[in-house]
């Protein structure tokens, strides 16, 4: 992952000082293999406002690295937001959940 390099790191070179959501992704995306054999381009235009308030919610610091954060993220979604959202009042009233 790019990045400021004066960020501590750990073993598998994701940035320990990130948000916890994007040291999960980040995550999951090396470990599915993701983020191996980096030859691909990307470029576009964006308001700079959005790219400061991303990277200030990230905790990220290069634009590369922002990228490749919402790439992965979308990329490896499992969709347990709309599932959740679908079951919502599914479970019968009557079922006792005390432990």
């Amino acid at each position: 992952m790019a990045g400021d390099r004066s960020q501590p790191r750990q073993a598998s070179g994701i940035e320990t000082s990130l948000a916890p959501s994007v040291t999960a992704v980040m995550a999951r995306a090396q470990e599915s293999g993701l983020t191996r054999g980096k030859a691909s381009r990307i470029s576009g235009r964006v308001a700079p406002e959005l790219i400061e308030r991303a990277k200030a919610r990230t905790g990220l610091h290069s634009d590369t690295a922002l990228i490749e954060f919402a790439l992965a993220n979308i990329a490896i979604e499992d969709g347990f937001a709309d599932v959740f959202r679908t079951l919502r009042a599914s479970v019968d009233p009557e079922l006792d959940l005390s432990f």
